[in-house]
């Protein structure tokens, strides 16, 4: 298990610099080479290089890829790399893969002359355009493949691989049979041989799986997000490089790798295909918050959703109490949000957008039963035709507090929290599937929930997380709530956390730390006696332990019957918002901004007076950044702008 690793893709780079054959190109942030099928020879070098002290392939090892795979014809296969005698066709070692399968080869000489062995994994899905970390472990008649650190697939075959494989005159070749069929297509960033050890936990640390690495060349390795000194930063990728200077420029795909000089804001970004990023940035702190628009609702707004839809601009939907006039929508215009349209709803408490390929939706938990006495809540679809919102899809929910939109493995989902029926509050919450071909949303299951108001979805790595927040079982708000990670098609018990009254969960990243925080509204168990004061009460934030694999407590604040929390940064500063919303006595209670200080955790900052705070939301604009508050209490809801310096 001390065994060095090899490193076959560094050992094809000579030190000068990157031989024929093969580029640098860089997608989605990270770096790869590209091959070259014209010269596959030029792609290899002899095993000797490697195997210094010893001409046997190793009995046990690992082998780690890191690649990106590009969409190709249902039946190519392509070589990864291939370890062949000189005078003979015959591959001693490779690794090829279809779209959906990937395949292991190695020479067998359990027969007289030997023959070409084969352990395919199935349902392996690589061809995606994405990034993946590949670690194939292999140990006699056992083979396992881990994708991107997840559950490891395991095959046992007959043929175990050979104790004893000699590599004398043999060469290894990247991406390539030595031959031009076949040749890898995508960009390599990783390719390691690790004898003697299975290397998945040395390799499955970081939360960014898919550029898990143990060993990369340094031609590949991340380029430092801004200069040192003056050096001016460099562009290798083989594109022309050109500079846009004025306001902010459209950024597609045909602007991939171009720059934008921000004036204003002294900075310089560049375009990924789909978003500007920062390159070079003088860098804001916040300094106060100041009232900048006093939005009057139709009524009560118990949740606010903001969001942007392409090519037609900013809106921030608001759930109102009180039918009629329903809830409105709002459009940014001129530094200002505007009446913009009404949508009937029936004491709706959240909105949520989300899009399905082209298909632009907005759904609405409805709390309360309409005028027929039906109890639905609706999912609206945007005409671009009308230029508004209209109704697509109705969908049974008793007391709808929430919905959370998601996409798991390609397939999209709706998630609608259930608060109660009647006086029941342990009732089934429901999850919902997209049927592309109905064009409908269909119940994918059912998870049992305890008066619950919020759901959160969450990945880490590979892997998918939902968590409900549980308020009342109907005697008590000191209950668990519970996180589900979703496992073989399902959502299934990840966690449990007590909380009091918990009624909103915020996920977030500060660096490569994972945070999880809980409002907890109050505190009251009909079983015990009245604590002094029911609203003022420990809201909690907890921290991915990755060794331990589950959230831990990191820090308890102080809140006022806290109803939600919006995370949001401010240059290289992070920070959380807390709706404060009651404390005992009134509802003019202050929110306080958190602002992160590393060791200390978050810290009180800024106090922001608030009526029956409901509801934050974090929005930036070409003008700035900004907070938006929503009121439960009085028919006023305030947007703040973050001043900066």
């Amino acid at each position: 298990t001390d065994l060095r690793p090899l490193d076959i893709l560094s050992e094809a780079v000579p030190a000068a610099g990157q031989p024929r054959g093969m580029r640098v190109f860089q997608a989605q942030g990270v770096r790869g080479f590209q091959l070259s099928s014209s010269r596959p020879r030029a792609l290899g070098f002899p095993a000797s290089r490697l195997f210094i002290h010893c001409e046997r392939f190793p009995e046990e090892f690992s082998i780690i890829v890191t690649l990106r795979a590009l969409r190709g014809p249902a039946k190519r296969n392509e070589y990864i790399f291939t370890l062949m005698l000189e005078e003979s066709p015959s591959v001693l070692v490779g690794l090829r893969y279809a779209p959906d399968k990937l395949h292991f080869l190695f020479w067998s000489q359990e027969r007289a002359g030997g023959r070409q062995s084969r352990v395919t994994f199935p349902n392996v899905s690589l061809s995606d355009s994405q990034w993946h970390t590949l670690i194939l472990a292999v140990s006699g008649q056992s083979f396992s493949l881990t994708v991107d650190c997840s559950i490891p697939k395991d095959v046992v075959v007959e043929t175990p691989f050979p104790a004893s494989l000699s590599v004398r005159r043999a060469s290894f070749y990247l991406g390539t049979r030595r031959r031009r069929k076949g040749v890898f297509t995508g960009l390599l960033r990783q390719l390691v041989l690790l004898p003697g050890a299975d290397a998945t936990p040395r390799v499955c640390h970081a939360v960014n799986f898919k550029v898990a690495t143990l060993s990369v060349p340094t031609a590949l390795q991340d380029v430092p997000a801004k200069p040192v000194s003056n050096e001016v930063l460099k562009h290798p990728y083989g594109h022309d490089m050109k500079v846009t200077l004025g306001a902010r420029p459209r950024c597609s795909k045909q602007e991939k790798a171009q720059f934008w000089f921000n004036a204003s804001r002294r900075g310089l970004y560049l375009c990924n295909g789909s978003t500007w990023l920062s390159m070079l940035e003088v860098q804001h702190r916040l300094d106060y918050v100041e009232e900048y628009q006093n939005l009057v609702t139709n009524s009560e707004t118990m949740g606010i959703e903001v969001f942007s839809i392409p090519k037609v601009g900013l809106f921030a939907a608001m759930a109102n109490r009180i039918t009629p006039p329903g809830s409105a929508i709002y459009r940014w215009m001129d530094g200002k949000f505007v009446h913009y349209q009404n949508i009937p709803t029936h004491q709706a408490q959240s909105w949520k957008y989300f899009t399905i390929g082209k298909k632009i939706f907005l759904a609405v938990a409805n709390f309360e039963q309409n005028e027929r006495g039906q109890e639905f809540s609706v999912i609206y679809k945007w005409s671009r035709r009308k230029a508004k919102f209209i109704t697509y899809q109705r969908l049974s929910t008793h007391s709808a507090r929430d919905w959370e939109a998601f996409v798991i493995e390609g397939e999209a989902f709706l998630a609608v929290v259930n608060h109660r029926e009647g006086n029941n509050h342990n009732i089934d919450s429901v999850i919902y599937r997209w049927n592309p071909r109905t064009g409908l949303f269909e119940t994918n299951q059912t998870i049992p929930t305890s008066g619950a108001y919020d759901w959160e979805f969450f990945t880490i790595g590979p892997y998918s997380f939902l968590a409900v927040a549980n308020t009342f079982n109907g005697t008590s708000t000191k209950i668990y709530s519970h996180i589900y990670i979703w496992l073989s098609g399902s959502f299934q018990l990840f966690q449990s956390i007590l909380t009091f009254g918990a009624a909103d969960w915020e996920v977030f990243h500060i660096g490569d730390r994972v945070f999880l925080a809980v409002a907890n509204s109050h505190s009251y168990d009909s079983g015990m006696p009245a604590p002094s004061n029911f609203y003022a009460i420990n809201s909690s934030i907890y921290e991915l332990n990755i060794t331990a694999q589950m959230f831990v407590k990191f820090q308890d604040l102080l809140t006022y019957s806290a109803l939600d929390w919006e995370f949001f940064s401010v240059g290289d500063d992070s920070f959380l918002v807390v709706a404060n919303s009651f404390d005992g006595f009134t509802f003019s209670v202050n929110s306080i901004i958190y602002r992160w200080q590393g060791y200390e955790g978050f810290v009180a900052a800024h106090h922001l007076p608030t009526v029956g705070c409901r509801d934050w939301e974090a929005f930036h604009t070409a003008e700035g950044s900004y907070l938006f508050y929503s009121s439960a209490k009085e028919p006023l809801s305030k947007v703040l702008k973050l001043k900066t310096t």
